[in-house]
């Protein structure tokens, strides 16, 4: 398989192994329920260490994954801060941030892709699926990059989506009005759950037994030369007239099958003499879904019922931004992507109770589409934001903040009221327009004196009994409906609207988060020292993926003290409390009665498996350990000594 070959690669190769541990702190000021590190995440610190903090409780659990990295344009600033133990990256920390200018910028883009992308493929399971967005600056190397970490036979689409339909005046020669969503399964997805099919075209008029159908071809494409059979003259059995074959375009059925086709009433014969004949498809014979194709540009639900390929619904940028400033009264954040184009790939690939991740998570869209399909379909699915800037609190959590809870919008509402195409014979009747404009504006309560041509056009405007006498509605006080009228003759189009400032409250979409931040990184010399002592689960967390490979899941409710989960092949316990007295104490070891106890509770669950015991030390023969179905590991430092 090709290689792709950048400046740097053997540094980051493997740097991901490198990335030390550092456990999720969870903040409950700043959540929305109970501090669970299994419930929602939002997660603020450097993406690539959270990547690593997630793996002993995610590692092959994640079943969709959608980052926007840097598209490394030259303008967008980021900078490449990975703490790789090398000269060459050393001094890139040193040439921050990113521009146009550095001639080393793609092969900086792909040292801080290559190890995110590494952790993110040991974080999907097995049928998960990635999604990275990027445009034409990187999508030649982002292609050869994902070629190599996930495997070319793993390739699914680079699909193509729509962003803007104005044109960019700052570009040259061609204004790009498109992006790229590439997407990659990790080795075992089945495909996309597909798209839901529209069948208003189907109705049963006879009651037809068989229900719902509308008309289909009655032909296939093939010659007369390619099926013989299949070229004969067709008589309507009620009129007696023939409808000849075409040559290049034979009848579906053979003769005997058209004549069972007949008699069963699926085939209709047109009363129009200049039409064909063709045949009732029947809706229960379809399949309810249609697979996506590769260029999103119009809605998903515009899906004809005989399985033509559509686009999903993307959205578009300006659609990203509007949300954005509607939720926070201003311009908090540019090219925000759209939650309708997250939330149906969510809707596509996603179970109802999957994991989503986005550690690119920006001004947090992937959270509020995670919030938008549950409430769509009754989901129970979980999001993980990573965000290292600073406004991850201020932004991006408040973003999810707002739509769990809800939010105050302060928007402008506009009505149309007159819309008219002036040609130039129109417009030589200038005065005319310009009367019906302020009969408008009179109607609407904006002008003191409305002439009798505009007095005259309300009154015919309205209903018979709210007719008013001229000299009567004159007098009368008008309610405006709106703060202002606009006028504009744009492009030939005579366009009046009414605009008025509207506020209302909209409804939040439920459920909770935990914000948390990454403590400091498990160093074994503070470990031997005591002088960093990390908590239970989060020294629990790292020896239980580092032993047995398998994530940590939350601990039964009448576990006993010290479990910490249950693995493929043991149940595993660590004996440990972040208390340097306790840990040199006898209390910390491994003793005869604390293996019986274990041994117990072992026999009770009646699964045969053996316990893997973490503990400073331990008071019993290797015999005795194996008597009673236990493996030893002692915490890598020496607490338990004196001095």
């Amino acid at each position: 398989m090709p290689e792709i070959v950048f400046k740097g690669k053997e540094y980051v190769y493997n740097h991901h192994l490198t990335v030390p541990y550092r456990p999720l702190i969870p903040h409950q000021d700043k959540g929305i329920g109970p501090a669970d590190l299994a419930s929602n995440l939002v997660i603020h610190g450097d993406n690539l260490h959270a990547l690593k903090a997630l793996l002993p409780r995610y590692a092959g659990k994640v079943d969709l994954v959608f980052i926007d990295p840097p598209y490394n344009t030259g303008n967008e600033g980021w900078c490449y801060n990975d703490n790789v133990n090398s000269p060459i990256m050393k001094e890139w920390l040193s040439t921050n941030p990113v521009d146009g200018e550095d001639m080393l910028r793609h092969d900086k883009w792909l040292c801080m892709m290559w190890p995110r992308l590494v952790l993110l493929r040991e974080l999907l399971s097995d049928e998960g699926v990635i999604f990275i967005s990027i445009d034409d600056n990187e999508i030649h190397n982002l292609r050869e990059l994902m070629n190599e970490v996930f495997g070319t036979d793993n390739f699914i689409a680079t699909f193509v989506w729509r962003r803007r339909t104005s044109s960019s005046m700052a570009e040259n020669l061609v204004s790009t009005d498109h992006e790229y969503v590439v997407a990659y399964q990790k080795g075992g997805m089945t495909g996309f759950a597909g798209v839901e099919k529209n069948y208003s075209s189907y109705s049963n008029p006879d009651n037809d037994v068989n229900g719902d159908w509308t008309l289909g071809d009655l032909t296939v494409g093939m010659t007369k030369d390619q099926r013989p059979n299949q070229f004969y003259d067709l008589v309507d059995p009620k009129t007696n007239k023939t409808y000849l074959p075409n040559p290049n375009r034979v009848w579906a059925f053979i003769p005997e099958s058209m004549t069972r086709e007949i008699a069963a009433g699926r085939i209709v014969f047109p009363e129009n003499p200049n039409a064909r004949p063709m045949v009732k498809r029947y809706r229960k014979n379809l399949q309810s879904e249609v697979n996506p194709i590769s260029t999103w540009i119009r809605p998903f639900t515009d899906i004809s019922a005989e399985g033509d390929s559509k686009a999903i619904y993307s959205g578009m940028t300006s659609e990203g931004g509007k949300l954005l400033q509607e939720m926070f009264g201003e311009v908090v954040f540019t090219y925000s992507k759209p939650v309708s184009l997250i939330q149906s790939l969510i809707e596509q690939v996603s179970p109802k109770d999957g994991i989503i991740l986005d550690s690119f998570a920006g001004s947090g869209t992937t959270a509020h589409a995670v919030l938008k399909a549950n409430v769509k379909d009754g989901g129970t699915r979980k999001f993980i934001l990573v965000e290292g800037e600073g406004y991850a609190d201020k932004l991006t959590a408040e973003r999810v903040r707002r739509a769990i809870k809800g939010y105050a919008w302060l928007g402008t509402q506009r009505e149309e009221l007159l819309r008219e195409k002036i040609t130039y014979t129109q417009f030589k009747k200038a005065d005319e327009w310009l009367k019906k404009v302020e009969a408008i504006k009179a109607k609407e309560g904006f002008a003191e004196a409305p002439s009798p041509q505009g007095d005259l056009l309300a009154q015919m405007n309205a209903s018979e009994g709210d007719r008013a006498s001229p000299s009567q509605e004159l007098k009368q006080k008008i309610k405006k409906r709106f703060d202002k009228i606009n006028v504009e003759l744009k492009d030939g189009v005579l366009l009046v609207e009414g605009e008025k400032k509207i506020s209302q409250m909209v409804d939040g979409l439920g459920g909770e988060f935990t914000y948390c931040t990454l403590g400091e990184p498990l160093d074994i010399e503070k470990l031997l020292s005591g002088e960093s002592l990390p908590s239970f689960d989060a020294l629990g967390a790292w020896l239980f993926h580092t032993a047995t490979g398998g994530t940590l899941l939350p601990a039964p409710k009448n576990a006993p003290q010290f479990y910490l989960g249950e693995a493929e092949d043991a149940h595993v316990w660590l004996v440990y409390e972040p208390n340097l007295n306790f840990l040199k104490s006898p209390e910390a070891a491994l003793t005869l009665s604390r293996a019986k106890e274990i041994n117990t509770w072992g026999k009770a669950k009646a699964d045969g498996k053996k316990h893997l015991i973490f503990a400073p030390a331990k008071y019993m023969s290797n015999k005795q350990l194996l008597e009673y179905g236990v493996d030893y590991a002692p915490l890598p430092f020496a607490l338990y000594r004196e001095g």
